[in-house]
């Protein structure tokens, strides 16, 4: 993974309010929240542009997406 902020959230090197967690994602509150609720969901694995995605990590964030639109 490489330094960035949600890196460091990832490996608990900064605190942050996470609501869910499994193996290749993690889920937390906005420390600037924009709106009541605002809630971050990242992958685990460091992106560092949409360009770079693997397969693997598309059908994660389709996943992701997916799931977050049957819950609104």
């Amino acid at each position: 993974m490489g330094d960035c902020i949600f890196c460091r959230i990832i490996n608990k090197q900064i605190p942050a309010e996470i609501i869910y967690e499994d193996n290749q994602t993690i889920a937390f509150q906005d420390i600037a929240p924009a709106a009541p609720i605002h809630i971050l969901v990242i992958p685990k694995t460091h992106i560092e542009k949409v360009t770079d995605l693997t397969e693997k990590e598309e059908s994660l964030i389709r996943k992701n997406l997916h799931s977050n639109q049957q819950n609104s």
